[in-house]
């Protein structure tokens, strides 16, 4: 962890410096956090109508149709007035390619953590997203800002998890994983064809609240989940929301406002 300019001189000097100088902490509410779980649009290892090569290579986040094309999660809160990119890097686990962390330009203490799984770990993103929603495997995730770093929950800890890809479960089955009741709630956002009767069951496990999930076909890009999480942002309700991601649906896809409204619902 860099802190200013202090140059550690040896292990015991490093340890000094972590004590000396703490990490930053709010007064007020902790920051909100959004968890995005994004498997990579991969050809050969989903079965998805096949895209162009370099946009459903599974290996390759910088080109690819969820994550660096220019509707993907990372290229577009990128490029994004609302959102600003604090940092970029590999992720600790072997299935995630690239972990980016945004932070909220407006006036709410808003995080986003998105991870980019290989598209040839489906079930592995899948698996960890419907555990995060159980509020299983809480994460601390440590974000830069102007002056020091500071620590955000995140995965179980979160407090919205989504999921961006192909419909995993049109593939293959998983067992369903048993949420905790107790804490604070967990809602989840989930992008991907008929999410709704596909995943229902294993939310309902989870115990995680849906706020926002499909009824159709689709193509789960980064404009719809931007317009949803600025009405979450914002304490909007659930059906403000919904329509929030109805209308950018339909400006990019131009499948009709109506059409567009039908293809998301919220709540069971």
């Amino acid at each position: 962890m860099k802190l200013g300019s202090f140059r550690c001189l040896g292990a015991a000097a490093c340890f000094l410096a972590i004590c000396v100088f703490p990490v930053a902490t709010s007064a007020g509410a902790p920051p909100r956090v959004v968890h995005v779980f994004v498997a990579l649009a991969d050809n050969q290892h989903q079965g998805i109508v096949p895209v162009p090569s370099f946009l459903g290579n599974g290996e390759d986040p910088a080109h690819n149709l969820y994550w660096g094309a220019v509707f993907g999660v990372k290229t577009y809160f990128k490029n994004s007035a609302e959102w600003e990119l604090l940092r970029c890097n590999h992720a600790t686990k072997m299935e995630v390619l690239e972990r980016c962390i945004f932070r909220n330009r407006g006036g709410a203490d808003v995080y986003l953590i998105a991870d980019a799984y290989d598209g040839s770990q489906i079930k592995k993103c899948v698996t960890d997203f419907l555990a995060a929603a159980a509020g299983a495997v809480p994460e601390n995730i440590w974000v830069p800002t102007k002056s020091l770093e500071i620590s955000i929950a995140a995965g179980g800890a979160a407090d919205l998890l989504v999921y961006v890809g192909h419909d995993a479960f049109m593939d293959f089955q998983i067992p369903s994983i048993v949420g905790k009741k107790e804490g604070k709630p967990r809602r989840t956002i989930i992008l991907a064809c008929a999410s709704r009767p596909y995943f229902a069951s294993y939310l309902r496990a989870t115990g995680a609240e849906p706020l926002l999930w499909t009824t159709g076909l689709m193509a789960p890009e980064a404009y719809t989940l931007q317009a949803a999480l600025t009405g979450w942002i914002a304490g909007e309700s659930d059906q403000a929301i919904r329509d929030r991601a109805a209308a950018a649906y339909d400006k990019y896809q131009k499948c009709g406002a109506r059409a567009a409204l039908r293809l998301f619902a919220t709540g069971w």
